[in-house]
């Protein structure tokens, strides 16, 4: 790297919020797996801070070292579902917490894996922990929850997209945060090292590292110098903002993984905003020419901006995995907030881009009154755009209790705050109550 590359990389941290966002190391606990509940606890804790025992000081030397922002320290583990299963446990809190005292003796920020994949069906394990799901996130700091309801090759499990709505709603009764650390998916990936949809997939090796960038500003600041000109030169000039970001990713997951011992997994190559000012997905989509996001020409701004980031990001490191997109999460970007407020942002328009961009209805607050029906309808629609489009999708609504249409929720952090959304009132209940299964698209069928 030359004077002036790094002379432009001190000034993208400095300046316009360029970011790691997160480092985070997969643990497999299928060697944990134990009927009795106890023992498998023990070796679940007794791995997990063997392994990543190291990860936070590791992060804190990289980012001394090379003045390279981290901002998260995670670990991922294989869903829970599947090791509590042998344990006959009636319900998994034991397995939470245990994963939330392994997390806090490590000092990471959060622990995600507290998971079930159901998109074709339930095993025992998993009607379990979907029960417990309300408790765990009430009881627990550090853990994060995730559900994969359906996905291309299997249809939408319409049971399971039934029952999240009610276990949204059950946890929305106890405390405002339970919410914001569950997440409901189609096609979930195995390696995201992204909160609070990550789990550590069974195909992955016992140990690994992802990376997670991000840099909304770094874009922004780019697309101020071809204020005008075509779009095809908006695209290649996020092509090239792109790589920038991404190369420092792959160079802090070389690191991390050389001096953890633990192999190097996959760069996510995702713009992911913060409440920060500057660092606004939001603001992107409005630099390409949007009086404000929401408006007509918003999916296609997106889709565009999606497109340019992988493809200049997948020739900056070795391996891209993860989502890899531009997140449009509602409390986290301040200009989805402004759109919101404009009343030129709704979940309509929010789920149409979720069509073209990374993950879905990402911390969208609604009303505390809202039907677990609608909730569920919410998730089905998400599903099946994901299910069609042979991509991931994702809903993370959090219902406010006592909250209406015009009112506003602090989450804090880089969770932001939300204004509340309003939700269609016509009812989705019929529907939903009918259950069953939403068989694969014809398109999947590729054997």
């Amino acid at each position: 790297m030359d004077a002036t590359q790094i002379f432009e990389t001190a000034h993208m941290i400095s300046d316009e919020n360029l970011d790691i966002r997160t480092i985070t190391m997969g643990i497999s606990l299928i060697d944990c797996i134990d009927s009795d509940s106890d023992r498998a606890c023990q070796k679940i804790y007794d791995k997990i801070t063997t392994k990543a025992k190291d990860l936070v000081k590791v992060g804190e030397q990289i980012e001394a070292e090379y003045g390279i922002p981290i901002i998260n320290k995670r670990v991922s583990v294989t869903p829970i579902s599947l090791i509590a299963a042998a344990s006959k446990d009636r319900d998994y809190l034991k397995y939470a917490k245990t994963l939330d005292r392994a997390a806090k003796a490590i000092g990471i920020n959060f622990i995600g894996g507290f998971s079930a994949l159901v998109q074709k069906g339930y095993q025992s394990g998993d009607e379990t922990l979907i029960a417990s799901l309300p408790q765990v996130l009430h009881e627990t700091e550090l853990v994060c929850a995730s559900v994969n309801v359906g996905s291309t090759k299997a249809g939408i499990n319409m049971d399971a997209v039934a029952q999240m709505g009610q276990v949204v709603k059950a946890a929305s009764e106890l405390d405002l945060m339970t919410n914001a650390k569950l997440v409901i998916f189609c096609n979930a990936v195995e390696d995201n090292p992204f909160m609070a949809g990550a789990f550590h997939g069974v195909g992955e090796a016992d140990t690994v590292i992802n990376v997670g960038v991000s840099g909304p500003g770094v874009v922004k600041a780019a697309l101020e110098k071809v204020a005008g000109q075509p779009l095809d030169v908006v695209a290649n000039t996020i092509k090239e903002t792109a790589f920038k970001i991404t190369r420092m990713g792959q160079l802090v997951g070389t690191e991390a993984s050389k001096r953890l011992n633990v192999p190097f997994g996959i760069v996510d190559l995702s713009l992911a905003p913060t409440p920060a000012v500057g660092d606004s997905v939001a603001q992107v989509l409005e630099e390409i020419g949007l009086e404000q996001v929401g408006t007509h020409g918003t999916t296609a701004a997106l889709a565009m901006l999606n497109d340019a980031v992988k493809k200049g990001g997948i020739m900056a490191c070795n391996a891209v995995g993860g989502l890899s997109g531009a997140f449009i999460p509602v409390s986290e970007d301040a200009g989805m907030i402004d759109a919101v407020n404009a009343g030129r942002l709704d979940i309509s328009k929010l789920e149409a881009m979720t069509a073209v961009c990374s993950v879905g209805l990402d911390m969208i607050a609604v009303p505390g009154d809202t039907p677990a029906e609608t909730i569920s309808g919410m998730i089905a629609d998400e599903a099946a755009i994901g299910m069609i489009n042979n991509k991931t999708t994702a809903v993370r609504v959090i219902p406010v209790k006592g909250k209406g249409v015009g009112d506003t929720v602090e989450f804090g952090g880089l969770l932001g705050h939300a204004p509340i959304m309003a939700v269609n009132s016509a009812s989705s209940a019929k529907m939903i109550h009918r259950g069953g299964r939403i068989p694969a698209p014809i398109h999947s069928f590729k054997n």
